[in-house]
């Protein structure tokens, strides 16, 4: 079992635990209150007998103490007596406003009906009455404390998850960023020697198209190097013209790809400032075309187009390939997401985790339908908009 198993496991230990605790209480808490319950009936059983004591006596002298203790035991819960036809013929313990109407009364006694069964008083031979009860205020304000528990125990438990995943999504932004770094670190090694090779052609006077070609792809692994070296790190922002770092990533682009494709730009042509990473915003781009071009299966035609209002502006990348269901729209930028048979699956993740975390923007899949292609939206601010 390796180190992540652990954490799933024990993740999951707590998260049951938390529920075993819960059950547990809950069930103590349902005797408590059952138990409880009978007491309050057994209660309002003998002062039920008490009142029929009273009722039978001639006057209160002829009551022993006994009796008068057990009809002034009873304080707080409320009471209702009716007679064989169910009109209401005493109230105990009932604030009169409640049951000043023959409506209110009604209602009054329609919860306690709902809340115990009546207690039965035999007058004599011929009148029964009954008394209805309520719970006590002690009883009431129990009855929701189940309910109470349950929700802080879910929101333990939610704590407990939602930290759990952090930690997990913080430990794979630390092993993308770390692996980045590492590699930046490999490749530039060989990408010095190779800068000293290309000087020492030079002085060799070696034909000086090849040293050109040879520079070109030099200057491209540094790219790809200090691209590398950014993730993990604050990236520098600077004011740039989106416009011409746009026209820059589409004219490198378009003469690095095949001839089927067929790449069309559409900008503004007055320049369009925003705080960006020039670098890192080219990656971005890169990333969507490379993955425009393996859903045309190479061929087919990609537009880059530029659009803006007062405070933003959009960069919509479209192409003309096979398109994404609906239902992917949103779990396409989570790592390991492809459907090609070679790749990781990381290029629109970091895609959004450039535009987003680094840019304070947004990307997305704006539209696409199947068969007929895909539209990406980058939408950043102006730099003359406070965020």
């Amino acid at each position: 079992m390796n180190f992540s198993d652990e954490r799933k496991y024990n993740r999951w230990f707590i998260i049951f635990a938390g529920l075993a605790v819960i059950v547990l209480v809950l069930w103590n808490t349902t005797i408590f209150f059952n138990r409880l319950k009978d007491e309050e009936r057994t209660k309002m059983s003998i002062w039920a007998e008490a009142l029929l004591e009273l009722d039978r006596a001639d006057s209160n002298e002829n009551l022993s103490p006994l009796i008068l203790n057990v009809l002034n035991s009873n304080t707080s819960i409320p009471t209702l007596q009716t007679d064989e036809e169910g009109t209401i013929v005493s109230s105990h313990f009932i604030d009169p406003e409640k049951i000043d109407t023959p409506e209110k009364a009604e209602n009054y006694l329609n919860r306690l009906k709902a809340e115990n069964e009546p207690i039965i008083m035999h007058l004599d031979r011929f009148r029964t009455h009954k008394v209805y009860y309520g719970n006590s205020p002690v009883l009431n304000s129990l009855k929701y404390y189940p309910l109470g528990l349950v929700t802080i125990g879910f929101l333990i438990i939610g704590v407990i998850y939602f930290f759990y995943t952090t930690t997990k999504n913080s430990e794979q932004n630390k092993l993308w960023a770390g692996m980045a770094k590492e590699t930046a670190h490999q490749i530039g090694t060989p990408l010095s020697s190779l800068i000293g090779w290309t000087e020492i052609l030079k002085q060799e006077k070696v034909n000086d198209a090849y040293i050109v070609e040879m520079e070109k792809d030099i200057q491209r692994l540094q790219t790809i190097t200090e691209r590398f070296s950014k993730i993990g790190s604050a990236p520098l922002l600077e004011e740039t013209d989106l416009v011409e770092a746009t026209r820059q990533s589409y004219q490198y682009l378009q003469s690095r790809s095949s001839k089927l494709i067929d790449f069309n730009l559409q900008v503004p042509r007055e320049k369009i400032i925003v705080n960006l990473n020039t670098q890192l915003f080219s990656w971005t781009i890169e990333n969507l075309v490379k993955n425009a071009i393996d859903a045309m299966r190479g061929k087919g035609k990609i537009t880059i187009e530029i659009r803006q209002n007062d405070k933003q502006v959009f960069v919509y990348v479209h192409d003309t390939g096979k398109g994404i269901d609906k239902n992917r729209f949103k779990i396409i930028f989570e790592p390991g997401q492809t459907t090609k048979k070679r790749g990781w699956g990381l290029g629109l993740s970091l895609a959004k985790r450039i535009v987003e975390e680094y840019h304070d923007g947004r990307i997305r899949v704006a539209k696409s339908e199947i068969g007929e292609g895909t539209t990406f939206e980058i939408m950043l601010r102006k730099s003359s908009v406070p965020a």
